[in-house]
Order: C-alpha cells, then sequence, then structure tokens
C-alpha cells in the first residue's frame, strides 16, 4: 500500500491559538492517534518542536549561509507529522480531515515515493535514501 504523509501546517495566529488550550489538544491528538493505531494505518507520527529553536540553511549562493530561526518571510510553518499506510490518496485525504486542528492550521496530503521509484543504483539502501 502507498504511505501518505499528513504534513502539519500553522501561522503564528493558528499556533498560538492551539498553545492558548495546550491540554485540549494534546488530548484529542492523543485521542486521534489511537484511532488511527487500532485502524492499523499509523506509521509515524512526530511534532516539532518552536521553529526559534531552528536553523535555514540556506544554498542561493556560492556557500551555504546559517541563519538562527524563527524563519525569514515564512507564512507557514511545518509542525509536523503523521505518516500513513493507507490503500488510497482519497483513503489519506478522509484521515487529514479528522486530523485535530485549530482555525487557520492546514493539513498537507503527499504521497511518499516507494523504492522502487528511486534510482536503481541506490535504492533500498540507507546510504540511497540519505541522498535523495
Amino acid at each position: 500500500m502507498p504511505s501518505y504523509m499528513l504534513i502539519m501546517r500553522g501561522t503564528d495566529e493558528s499556533n498560538a491559538a492551539m498553545m492558548a488550550d495546550i491540554e485540549e489538544m494534546m488530548a484529542r491528538t492523543r485521542q486521534f492517534i489511537e484511532e488511527m493505531v487500532k485502524a492499523g494505518v499509523l506509521l509515524a507520527a512526530e511534532g516539532l518542536d518552536d521553529p526559534r529553536q531552528g536553523v535555514v540553511v540556506d544554498f542561493s549562493g556560492e556557500v551555504p549561509v546559517v541563519t538562527d530561526g524563527p524563519y525569514g518571510e515564512t507564512k507557514e510553518l511545518f509542525g509536523g507529522y503523521f505518516l500513513l499506510d493507507v490503500a488510497s490518496k482519497q483513503e489519506a485525504v478522509e484521515w487529514a480531515k479528522r486530523v485535530p486542528a485549530v482555525t487557520g492550521s492546514k493539513i498537507e496530503v503527499r504521497r511518499v515515493a516507494g523504492e522502487d521509484e528511486m534510482p536503481q543504483d541506490t535504492a533500498g539502501t540507507a546510504e540511497g535514501r540519505a541522498r535523495i
């Protein structure tokens, strides 16, 4: 079956709304995760730390430039993901519609490329996955 990633995206405003009632949001998220586990579709799920703790490595010049977070003119930030093993994009979308989210948040649904779609000389190896 194909894998799909549900990418959680938020704005400063939606992240603030989520943090205002973080205990409720965490309880709803734990319940959602339990539902996915019971359905046998959850492969992984992770949330990311505050973007101010991150860095950006920018390759637009001749040498990479590292800049501390928060990110410059970003309107939405990647806040975490759910990785699902489902039968179709439509099934992934149905799960995405159930993600506990606050107003202003978005969930991007993307198919994860399979090993058979990787270059033949490195497909299936840890080295090959790391290069992509």
